[in-house]
């Protein structure tokens, strides 16, 4: 299974943004909608053994979607379909367990910490994609049978405390090359090198 964890730090936790301004009244959600296309659209169909966390801390008790992809249903290629289906996983009453809106979406309140410690219960692999980390390519180091989570921040990174909770949990810090590049381009980039084994034998 791969797991992407994207953190909106200022996107909403209500449901009332509007679909036709996404960027400008949601807290730039549009970013996590382009990131859940990216991990799992294909050009027919899904990809089944994708699973999206997005972390949404615009609102006084954080939140967080989990998407499925095994289960998952009604995600069209357009950001606007992806909007609507977190709109209506925001306006189901978030408890710290999870409640299923639509096939395949569930939402709970909690942030980060909360989902580093429940990664953590699973043994789960955790990677925290960032320009100066060692090279992507030299993550068949060590066994990849494991579950990886793949941790990405929004347009604004990643916060001095977010980065020390991944350190306290052990995440390797990973880079796809120099340049900065958009959360859903780095998802693509990470499939892609999944999908096709691109890794080196001999890394120093």
């Amino acid at each position: 299974m791969r797991i992407f964890v994207v953190v909106g730090h200022k996107a909403t936790t209500q449901p009332s943004f509007s679909l036709e301004d996404i960027p400008g009244t949601s807290g730039r959600l549009d970013i996590l909608c382009r990131s859940v296309t990216a991990a799992f659209v294909l050009s027919h169909g899904i990809r089944k053994d994708v699973l999206v966390y997005l972390v949404l801390l615009g609102g006084e008790i954080p939140k967080t979607i989990r998407l499925v992809g095994e289960t998952l249903r009604h995600l069209n290629p357009d950001e606007r379909t992806t909007a609507a289906l977190l709109k209506k996983a925001l306006a189901v009453e978030a408890t710290p367990e999870w409640a299923m809106s639509t096939s395949g979406i569930f939402v709970r309140t909690g942030d980060l910490e909360k989902l580093l410690e429940d990664l953590k219960q699973r043994s789960v692999r955790l990677v925290y994609l960032r320009e100066d980390g060692r090279d992507f390519r030299c993550l068949k180091d060590e066994p990849l049978e494991r579950e990886m989570a793949f941790v990405l921040g929004d347009h604004t990174g990643m916060t001095a405390e977010e980065e020390l909770l991944l350190a306290s949990a052990g995440a390797e810090v990973v880079a796809l090359g120099p340049t900065s590049l958009h959360a859903d381009h780095c998802i693509v980039v990470t499939n892609w090198l999944l999908d096709t084994n691109a890794f080196m034998s001999d890394c120093g």
